[in-house]
Protein backbone atom coordinates (compact mmCIF):
# COMPACT_ATOMS: atom_id res chain seq x y z
CA UNK A 1 0.00 0.00 0.00
CA UNK A 2 1.45 3.44 -0.91
CA UNK A 3 1.65 5.68 1.81
CA UNK A 4 -0.82 8.65 1.92
CA UNK A 5 1.81 11.36 2.79
CA UNK A 6 3.58 10.29 -0.65
CA UNK A 7 4.16 13.37 -2.90
CA UNK A 8 1.59 15.52 -1.47
CA UNK A 9 1.24 19.55 -0.87
CA UNK A 10 -0.07 20.27 2.55
CA UNK A 11 -3.17 21.50 0.82
CA UNK A 12 -3.87 17.99 -0.84
CA UNK A 13 -3.20 16.79 2.58
CA UNK A 14 -5.84 15.98 5.05
CA UNK A 15 -5.42 15.66 8.78
CA UNK A 16 -7.72 13.85 11.45
CA UNK A 17 -6.91 15.44 15.00
CA UNK A 18 -8.27 13.47 17.83
CA UNK A 19 -9.12 15.77 20.64
CA UNK A 20 -8.05 18.51 18.68
CA UNK A 21 -10.39 21.29 20.52
CA UNK A 22 -8.25 20.55 23.57
CA UNK A 23 -5.22 22.55 24.70
CA UNK A 24 -2.43 21.06 23.29
CA UNK A 25 -4.84 19.89 20.02
CA UNK A 26 -6.12 23.23 19.41
CA UNK A 27 -2.68 25.44 18.94
CA UNK A 28 -1.45 21.90 16.44
CA UNK A 29 -4.75 23.23 14.79
CA UNK A 30 -3.95 26.42 14.40
CA UNK A 31 -0.14 25.51 13.16
CA UNK A 32 -1.43 22.88 11.05
CA UNK A 33 -4.41 25.18 9.19
CA UNK A 34 -1.76 27.84 8.73
CA UNK A 35 0.68 25.81 6.99
CA UNK A 36 -2.18 24.89 4.41
CA UNK A 37 -3.21 21.46 5.64
CA UNK A 38 -7.05 20.14 5.87
CA UNK A 39 -8.01 19.29 9.23
CA UNK A 40 -10.98 17.24 10.66
CA UNK A 41 -11.33 17.87 14.86
CA UNK A 42 -12.67 14.87 16.34
CA UNK A 43 -13.38 15.53 20.00
CA UNK A 44 -16.23 14.60 22.21
CA UNK A 45 -15.74 18.25 23.95
CA UNK A 46 -16.02 15.90 27.43
CA UNK A 47 -12.87 18.69 28.38
CA UNK A 48 -13.12 21.24 25.93
CA UNK A 49 -15.52 24.08 25.05
CA UNK A 50 -16.48 24.80 21.47
CA UNK A 51 -16.12 28.49 21.25
CA UNK A 52 -12.37 27.47 20.39
CA UNK A 53 -13.10 26.75 16.80
CA UNK A 54 -14.38 30.49 16.48
CA UNK A 55 -10.79 31.47 17.97
CA UNK A 56 -9.16 28.75 15.74
CA UNK A 57 -11.23 30.58 13.02
CA UNK A 58 -10.40 34.19 14.21
CA UNK A 59 -6.70 33.54 14.31
CA UNK A 60 -6.45 31.85 10.69
CA UNK A 61 -9.12 33.96 9.35
CA UNK A 62 -10.97 30.90 8.31
CA UNK A 63 -14.35 31.72 6.78
CA UNK A 64 -17.18 30.07 9.29
CA UNK A 65 -17.80 27.48 6.19
CA UNK A 66 -14.38 27.26 4.41
CA UNK A 67 -14.29 23.39 4.23
CA UNK A 68 -10.53 23.18 5.41
CA UNK A 69 -11.49 22.73 8.99
CA UNK A 70 -14.38 20.53 10.21
CA UNK A 71 -15.52 19.51 13.41
CA UNK A 72 -17.07 16.36 14.33
CA UNK A 73 -18.63 16.08 17.87
CA UNK A 74 -18.08 12.05 19.05
CA UNK A 75 -15.81 10.03 21.50
CA UNK A 76 -12.93 7.47 19.73
CA UNK A 77 -14.94 4.67 21.45
CA UNK A 78 -17.66 5.49 19.17
CA UNK A 79 -16.84 3.40 16.42
CA UNK A 80 -19.89 4.30 14.13
CA UNK A 81 -19.13 7.75 14.21
CA UNK A 82 -15.28 7.20 13.69
CA UNK A 83 -16.48 5.07 10.22
CA UNK A 84 -18.58 7.75 9.12
CA UNK A 85 -15.41 10.03 9.76
CA UNK A 86 -13.19 8.23 7.49
CA UNK A 87 -15.72 7.26 5.03
CA UNK A 88 -16.50 10.84 4.51
CA UNK A 89 -13.41 12.56 4.21
CA UNK A 90 -9.80 12.15 2.67
CA UNK A 91 -8.05 11.23 5.68
CA UNK A 92 -4.29 10.77 5.28
CA UNK A 93 -2.63 10.52 8.78
CA UNK A 94 -3.68 11.20 12.41
CA UNK A 95 -2.76 13.45 14.86
CA UNK A 96 -4.31 11.38 18.35
CA UNK A 97 -4.09 13.73 21.16
CA UNK A 98 -7.81 12.56 22.43
CA UNK A 99 -7.57 11.12 25.89
CA UNK A 100 -8.50 11.22 29.50
CA UNK A 101 -5.60 13.15 31.11
CA UNK A 102 -5.78 13.74 34.79
CA UNK A 103 -2.79 11.82 37.18
CA UNK A 104 -4.99 12.72 40.30
CA UNK A 105 -8.31 11.57 38.45
CA UNK A 106 -6.45 8.57 37.25
CA UNK A 107 -5.56 6.91 40.32
CA UNK A 108 -9.62 7.69 41.57
CA UNK A 109 -10.86 6.20 38.29
CA UNK A 110 -8.67 3.78 36.61
CA UNK A 111 -11.07 1.82 34.56
CA UNK A 112 -12.21 4.82 33.01
CA UNK A 113 -8.89 6.03 32.22
CA UNK A 114 -7.80 2.39 30.64
CA UNK A 115 -11.40 2.14 29.29
CA UNK A 116 -11.16 5.33 27.07
CA UNK A 117 -7.54 5.87 26.84
CA UNK A 118 -6.49 2.23 25.71
CA UNK A 119 -10.05 0.83 24.46
CA UNK A 120 -10.29 4.17 22.28
CA UNK A 121 -7.27 3.70 20.84
CA UNK A 122 -7.82 0.55 19.79
CA UNK A 123 -10.98 1.18 18.00
CA UNK A 124 -9.79 4.34 16.15
CA UNK A 125 -6.88 2.12 14.82
CA UNK A 126 -9.00 -0.88 14.00
CA UNK A 127 -11.47 1.60 11.76
CA UNK A 128 -8.12 3.68 10.14
CA UNK A 129 -7.05 0.07 8.95
CA UNK A 130 -9.58 -0.76 7.27
CA UNK A 131 -9.50 2.74 5.60
CA UNK A 132 -6.32 2.20 4.52
CA UNK A 133 -4.91 4.98 7.23
CA UNK A 134 -1.82 3.88 8.33
CA UNK A 135 -0.07 7.15 9.15
CA UNK A 136 -0.29 8.12 12.99
CA UNK A 137 1.40 10.77 15.37
CA UNK A 138 0.93 9.63 18.77
CA UNK A 139 1.06 12.59 21.91
CA UNK A 140 2.35 10.50 24.59
CA UNK A 141 4.11 11.88 27.18
CA UNK A 142 7.84 12.13 29.69
CA UNK A 143 5.53 10.02 31.92
CA UNK A 144 6.76 6.72 30.30
CA UNK A 145 10.23 6.80 31.65
CA UNK A 146 8.84 6.75 35.19
CA UNK A 147 11.77 7.76 37.69
CA UNK A 148 14.50 8.58 35.55
CA UNK A 149 18.23 7.18 36.14
CA UNK A 150 19.92 10.12 34.97
CA UNK A 151 19.17 13.72 33.41
CA UNK A 152 18.90 14.45 30.58
CA UNK A 153 16.37 12.06 29.62
CA UNK A 154 17.22 10.80 25.94
CA UNK A 155 14.86 8.28 23.74
CA UNK A 156 16.90 5.29 24.89
CA UNK A 157 16.49 5.90 28.12
CA UNK A 158 14.55 3.02 30.20
CA UNK A 159 10.66 3.33 30.71
CA UNK A 160 10.28 2.28 34.30
CA UNK A 161 6.62 1.59 35.67
CA UNK A 162 4.49 4.98 35.40
CA UNK A 163 3.39 5.91 38.78
CA UNK A 164 -0.09 6.70 37.97
CA UNK A 165 -2.87 4.97 35.47
CA UNK A 166 -2.45 7.40 33.42
CA UNK A 167 0.96 7.14 32.88
CA UNK A 168 0.16 3.56 32.38
CA UNK A 169 -1.72 4.28 29.50
CA UNK A 170 0.85 6.20 27.57
CA UNK A 171 3.18 3.58 27.76
CA UNK A 172 0.82 0.88 27.00
CA UNK A 173 -0.23 2.71 23.71
CA UNK A 174 3.71 3.42 22.71
CA UNK A 175 3.68 -0.47 23.14
CA UNK A 176 0.20 -1.43 21.03
CA UNK A 177 1.82 0.82 18.05
CA UNK A 178 5.06 -0.32 18.31
CA UNK A 179 3.22 -4.26 18.50
CA UNK A 180 1.11 -2.78 15.45
CA UNK A 181 4.44 -1.56 13.57
CA UNK A 182 5.86 -4.80 13.83
CA UNK A 183 2.45 -7.21 12.89
CA UNK A 184 2.38 -4.59 9.40
CA UNK A 185 5.30 -2.61 8.39
CA UNK A 186 3.06 -0.61 6.29
CA UNK A 187 2.42 1.36 9.54
CA UNK A 188 4.33 4.50 9.95
CA UNK A 189 4.13 5.51 13.87
CA UNK A 190 5.53 8.64 15.55
CA UNK A 191 5.67 8.81 19.33
CA UNK A 192 6.35 12.29 21.04
CA UNK A 193 6.87 12.26 24.17
CA UNK A 194 6.27 15.73 25.81
CA UNK A 195 7.64 17.25 28.70
CA UNK A 196 5.59 20.43 30.58
CA UNK A 197 3.63 22.05 28.00
CA UNK A 198 2.64 25.99 29.24
CA UNK A 199 2.05 29.22 27.82
CA UNK A 200 -0.47 30.02 24.92
CA UNK A 201 -0.90 31.48 21.51
CA UNK A 202 0.48 34.81 21.64
CA UNK A 203 -3.03 36.17 20.32
CA UNK A 204 -4.46 35.59 23.63
CA UNK A 205 -7.37 33.62 22.07
CA UNK A 206 -6.91 30.21 22.86
CA UNK A 207 -5.05 28.63 26.06
CA UNK A 208 -5.14 26.13 28.60
CA UNK A 209 -8.75 25.94 30.05
CA UNK A 210 -8.71 23.49 33.17
CA UNK A 211 -12.11 22.45 34.48
CA UNK A 212 -12.10 23.14 38.57
CA UNK A 213 -8.81 23.12 40.03
CA UNK A 214 -5.86 22.99 37.34
CA UNK A 215 -3.70 20.06 38.04
CA UNK A 216 -0.68 21.62 36.84
CA UNK A 217 1.71 24.41 38.01
CA UNK A 218 1.23 26.76 35.09
CA UNK A 219 -2.57 27.39 35.36
CA UNK A 220 -2.42 27.21 39.10
CA UNK A 221 0.19 30.01 39.27
CA UNK A 222 -1.88 32.17 36.48
CA UNK A 223 -4.79 31.34 38.23
CA UNK A 224 -3.29 33.15 41.48
CA UNK A 225 -2.58 35.91 39.87
CA UNK A 226 -5.89 36.72 38.67
CA UNK A 227 -7.26 36.38 41.82
CA UNK A 228 -9.18 33.02 41.24
CA UNK A 229 -7.23 31.20 44.13
CA UNK A 230 -5.54 32.14 46.90
CA UNK A 231 -1.76 31.00 46.72
CA UNK A 232 0.60 28.41 45.16
CA UNK A 233 1.32 25.03 46.62
CA UNK A 234 5.01 24.37 46.75
CA UNK A 235 5.50 20.78 47.12
CA UNK A 236 8.48 20.71 48.69
CA UNK A 237 11.71 22.53 49.35
CA UNK A 238 14.45 20.11 50.14
CA UNK A 239 15.17 18.46 46.55
CA UNK A 240 18.72 18.18 45.55
CA UNK A 241 18.43 21.09 43.55
CA UNK A 242 19.62 24.90 43.11
CA UNK A 243 16.49 25.76 44.98
CA UNK A 244 15.31 22.79 46.84
CA UNK A 245 12.22 22.60 44.66
CA UNK A 246 11.36 20.36 41.69
CA UNK A 247 12.89 20.82 38.39
CA UNK A 248 11.18 20.35 35.16
CA UNK A 249 11.37 20.74 30.95
CA UNK A 250 8.82 23.30 30.52
CA UNK A 251 8.21 23.74 26.75
CA UNK A 252 5.95 26.37 25.05
CA UNK A 253 3.21 24.90 23.66
CA UNK A 254 3.48 26.38 20.44
CA UNK A 255 6.47 25.19 20.16
CA UNK A 256 5.30 21.77 20.70
CA UNK A 257 2.43 22.23 18.58
CA UNK A 258 5.27 23.02 15.63
CA UNK A 259 6.87 19.95 16.75
CA UNK A 260 3.50 18.04 15.48
CA UNK A 261 3.67 19.48 12.01
CA UNK A 262 7.90 18.80 11.78
CA UNK A 263 6.89 14.87 12.55
CA UNK A 264 4.43 14.79 9.62
CA UNK A 265 7.02 15.86 7.60
CA UNK A 266 9.45 13.64 8.59
CA UNK A 267 6.94 10.72 7.71
CA UNK A 268 6.50 11.73 4.44
CA UNK A 269 10.68 11.27 4.33
CA UNK A 270 11.07 15.28 3.81
CA UNK A 271 13.48 15.97 6.72
CA UNK A 272 15.82 13.96 9.04
CA UNK A 273 18.83 10.59 8.00
CA UNK A 274 18.06 9.80 4.50
CA UNK A 275 18.40 5.83 6.08
CA UNK A 276 14.75 6.54 7.45
CA UNK A 277 15.56 8.35 11.05
CA UNK A 278 17.30 5.41 12.35
CA UNK A 279 20.62 6.39 14.45
CA UNK A 280 22.72 3.23 15.76
CA UNK A 281 21.56 3.19 19.50
CA UNK A 282 18.71 5.10 19.40
CA UNK A 283 15.02 3.76 20.33
CA UNK A 284 13.05 3.83 17.50
CA UNK A 285 12.01 1.24 15.67
CA UNK A 286 12.38 0.67 11.80
CA UNK A 287 13.55 -1.01 8.65
CA UNK A 288 14.69 0.69 5.67
CA UNK A 289 13.16 3.87 4.16
CA UNK A 290 10.35 2.80 1.44
CA UNK A 291 11.85 3.12 -2.14
CA UNK A 292 9.40 6.29 -2.48
CA UNK A 293 11.53 7.97 0.01
CA UNK A 294 8.65 7.80 2.85
CA UNK A 295 9.28 5.94 6.39
CA UNK A 296 8.11 3.12 7.99
CA UNK A 297 8.47 2.19 11.48
CA UNK A 298 8.17 3.96 14.61
CA UNK A 299 9.71 7.09 15.50
CA UNK A 300 10.35 8.22 19.24
CA UNK A 301 11.07 12.11 19.96
CA UNK A 302 11.27 14.07 23.01
CA UNK A 303 9.93 17.30 22.73
CA UNK A 304 11.38 19.85 25.23
CA UNK A 305 13.43 23.26 25.70
CA UNK A 306 16.34 20.31 27.05
CA UNK A 307 16.99 22.84 30.01
CA UNK A 308 14.97 22.20 33.60
CA UNK A 309 13.43 25.55 35.66
CA UNK A 310 12.82 24.71 39.26
CA UNK A 311 8.88 25.42 40.57
CA UNK A 312 10.34 29.02 42.28
CA UNK A 313 12.01 30.37 38.76
CA UNK A 314 8.10 29.55 37.23
CA UNK A 315 6.59 31.90 39.75
CA UNK A 316 9.51 34.30 39.80
CA UNK A 317 8.54 34.70 35.84
CA UNK A 318 5.27 34.34 35.61
CA UNK A 319 5.92 37.54 38.80
CA UNK A 320 7.92 39.27 35.99
CA UNK A 321 4.91 38.61 33.21
CA UNK A 322 2.43 39.45 35.45
CA UNK A 323 3.88 42.47 37.23
CA UNK A 324 3.18 41.22 40.52
CA UNK A 325 3.78 39.11 43.31
CA UNK A 326 2.70 35.36 43.75
CA UNK A 327 2.12 34.25 46.84
CA UNK A 328 2.97 30.47 47.62
CA UNK A 329 3.51 28.13 50.64
CA UNK A 330 5.67 25.41 50.76
CA UNK A 331 4.19 22.25 51.79
CA UNK A 332 4.92 18.37 52.26
CA UNK A 333 6.45 16.65 48.97
CA UNK A 334 3.70 14.42 47.36
CA UNK A 335 4.39 10.97 47.22
CA UNK A 336 5.66 9.58 43.69
CA UNK A 337 7.30 13.40 42.71
CA UNK A 338 11.03 13.20 41.42
CA UNK A 339 13.73 15.80 42.00
CA UNK A 340 14.65 17.20 38.28
CA UNK A 341 13.24 15.91 34.94
CA UNK A 342 14.48 17.52 31.60
CA UNK A 343 14.66 16.09 28.05
CA UNK A 344 18.10 15.44 26.18
CA UNK A 345 16.50 17.13 22.93
CA UNK A 346 18.98 16.24 20.16
CA UNK A 347 17.29 13.80 17.98
CA UNK A 348 14.12 16.18 17.56
CA UNK A 349 16.74 18.66 16.27
CA UNK A 350 18.47 16.59 13.91
CA UNK A 351 15.91 14.37 12.12
CA UNK A 352 12.33 16.63 12.66
CA UNK A 353 14.62 19.43 12.21
CA UNK A 354 13.03 20.91 14.89
CA UNK A 355 13.73 22.62 18.61
CA UNK A 356 12.03 24.63 20.84
CA UNK A 357 12.38 28.48 20.18
CA UNK A 358 10.71 30.32 23.42
CA UNK A 359 12.22 30.38 26.98
CA UNK A 360 10.39 30.57 30.23
CA UNK A 361 9.89 34.11 30.44
CA UNK A 362 7.94 34.21 27.01
CA UNK A 363 6.04 31.28 28.13
CA UNK A 364 5.20 33.02 31.02
CA UNK A 365 3.78 36.02 29.10
CA UNK A 366 1.40 34.22 26.71
CA UNK A 367 0.05 32.20 29.38
CA UNK A 368 -0.59 35.72 31.39
CA UNK A 369 -2.20 37.02 28.43
CA UNK A 370 -4.14 34.53 27.61
CA UNK A 371 -5.41 33.97 31.40
CA UNK A 372 -5.79 38.05 31.58
CA UNK A 373 -8.00 38.21 28.88
CA UNK A 374 -9.69 35.16 29.86
CA UNK A 375 -10.28 35.01 33.57
CA UNK A 376 -12.51 32.23 33.34
CA UNK A 377 -11.32 30.34 30.59
CA UNK A 378 -13.53 30.00 26.95
CA UNK A 379 -16.64 29.65 29.69
CA UNK A 380 -16.56 33.58 29.65
CA UNK A 381 -16.29 34.13 25.98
Amino acid sequence: MANRLLGKQAQDTTVLVTGGAGFIGSHTVVELLQRGYNVVVLDDLSNANPVVFDRIRQITGLAADDPQLAFVEASILDRAALERTFSTFPIDVIIHFAGFKAVGESVEKPLEYYWNNVAGTLVLLDVARQHGVKNIVFSSSATVYGEPDSVPLTEAAPKHNATNPYGQTKSMLEQILTDTYIGDDEWNVVLLRYFNPIGAHDSGLIGEDPKGIPNNLLPYVAQVAVGKLERVGVFGDDYPTPDGTGVRDYVHVVDLARGHVAALGWMAGASGTPDGGVVAGDASISGPAAADGTRRGVGIFNLGTGNGSSVIDVIHAFERACGQSIPYEVKPRRAGDIAENYAAVDKAREQLGWQAAYDLDRMCEDGWRWQSNNPNGFEGA
